[in-house]
């Protein structure tokens, strides 16, 4: 795949249009326990400042074992900042935004091109042993 970051963007900001995001850790907990159907993609975002935060990692083991066991399929970004820069738009999704899900499209609308990629993206990873592949977000 040319541009995963390009993808993931765009996959975004579709998502966010059509007010399918998830954005928090505890919001998306909820999301994948009440309707683990409804959930098509899941972003983890770490940096540096969040790295020896346990109760972060623990949450993220959890959430990770959860996409597997559900087929969702999940990336990691290591920029949190411009993750929240591309889907935040209220001040606590710039602080919580260690969590993104995408959730599916309504029933009989288009599939979102970018998220196919990104679904492809993941499933090459996968059979190359990396679970949870890092993304790279494009600069503005």
């Amino acid at each position: 795949m040319k541009s995963p970051g390009r993808s993931l963007k765009e996959a975004l900001l579709c998502a966010q249009s059509e007010d399918r995001l998830t954005i928090g850790v505890y919001e998306s907990a909820k999301i994948m326990t009440d309707d683990p159907d409804s959930v098509s993609f899941c972003v983890l975002a770490m940096d540096e400042e969040f790295e020896c935060d346990i109760a972060l990692q623990i949450h993220f083991t959890l959430i990770q074992s959860f996409c597997f066991d559900n087929d969702i399929s999940i990336v990691r970004v290591s920029d949190m900042q411009r993750l929240a820069e591309i889907v935040g738009d209220k001040a606590e999704q710039l602080e919580d935004a260690h969590c993104v899900l995408i959730t599916n499209p309504a029933e009989g609308s288009w599939e979102d091109p970018a998220l196919e990629k990104l679904h492809l993206f993941c499933e090459e990873s996968r059979r190359l042993n990396d679970w949870v592949p890092e993304i790279s977000l494009p600069e503005r």
